[in-house]
């Protein structure tokens, strides 16, 4: 298959994505060995909670930050795949995923705990904005490209 302009310079925002969501998903673990901005921001909103609660919070945290990475850096995989093979359906996936994770990325930076502060400190919620920034890159030189032309239904 030959790849068009627009194509290859998909691929290569993909794969700035991908790069971003694998620093998306370190990053948490980073500030928890280090700096722990997390749990001095569930402390800040939760005065009274002993630390047990305050770690056990940031684990959840962590752990669901973990997950989203996860599943983000196995999403760009398919839409590298897809794009580099030219499958027919990779606008409406890559479409799909973006809404999906900048949905997501939106709902982690701006969502309120009962404490009416954001549930992520700044900094995390920022990070995992990046991802979706080269996802809209992405997704826009792909509906800007030619369609694909290879099929995945068998012929008839």
């Amino acid at each position: 298959m030959t790849t068009t302009r627009h194509e290859r310079s998909a691929i290569v925002a993909m794969y700035a994505g991908l790069g971003l969501a694998v620093i998306a998903t370190i990053v948490p673990y980073f500030d928890h060995v280090t700096g722990n901005t997390l749990a001095d921001h569930i402390r800040d909103g939760y005065p009274t909670y002993p630390q047990h609660r305050i770690d056990t919070a940031a684990t959840t945290w962590l752990a669901y930050l973990s997950v989203l990475g996860v599943l983000g850096i196995v999403f760009w995989s398919v839409a590298i795949w897809a794009t580099r093979t030219g499958k027919w359906w990779i606008r409406g996936y890559a479409t799909a995923m973006l809404a999906l994770g900048a949905g997501t990325a939106l709902f982690n930076l701006f969502v309120r705990d009962t404490s009416g502060d954001t549930g992520l400190p700044p900094l995390l919620g920022w990070v995992g904005i990046l991802p979706s920034l080269a996802g809209l890159v992405g997704v826009t030189l792909l509906w800007r490209g030619s369609r694909p032309k290879t099929r995945a239904w068998p012929d008839r």
